[in-house]
């Protein structure tokens, strides 16, 4: 059995905070691009504190073998989704929630540096992550958590994928 890393919530935010601090120290970006959907919460309070505007690109991986833990070929949404003008791409902060191969944070940076819209505009683009995994490529700028093993990262939100609306609205019914 593969090992797992249990992360509560209250751990959760102690490492996005632990990643705010360190790249407080050295860097001032001018946008933050979260890769979805592990991203999403990250770059919620990181842009709270930073008050920096935000964009996501969604990537879909397609392994053919309908397993989820399997990456597969990487599939990019045609368009990013922003409420930041393209003159905020000046210094990119493109973050996911760990560094597992590190290709889709690779991909994703050669993605940015093509698209159209902004890609005029970067000047620079680092990285973030929570977790980097041992067997992981790619090493991102700022990480606070650099894993010894590769375990399977059990986040506070993942138990959502096995829930089903009707079991929440069963739990929730009044007596």
């Amino acid at each position: 059995m593969e090992k797992k890393l249990i992360i509560s919530f209250e751990n959760y935010l102690e490492v996005v905070e632990k990643l705010s601090i360190e790249i407080n120290k050295s860097y001032n970006p001018t946008v933050l691009v979260g890769i979805m959907r592990g991203a999403a919460p990250i770059i919620d309070i990181l842009s709270r504190i930073f008050k920096l505007p935000t964009a996501y690109i969604v990537i879909q991986s397609y392994s053919g073998l309908r397993q989820e833990d399997k990456q597969g070929e990487l599939v990019f949404a045609r368009d990013i989704s922003s409420i930041a003008k393209a003159e905020n791409f000046k210094r990119v902060l493109l973050v996911d929630d760990l560094s597992d191969t590190g290709l889709t944070l690779n991909k994703s940076i050669d993605w940015l540096k093509n698209y159209k819209p902004i890609k005029d505009h970067i000047s620079e683009i680092k990285t973030a992550c929570l977790w980097k995994k041992k067997s992981s490529k790619f090493i991102p700028d700022f990480c606070p958590i650099k894993l010894d093993d590769d375990p399977w990262i059990v986040q506070p939100t993942e138990h959502y994928e096995e829930i089903r609306i009707n079991e929440i609205i069963n739990k929730h019914k009044k007596g």
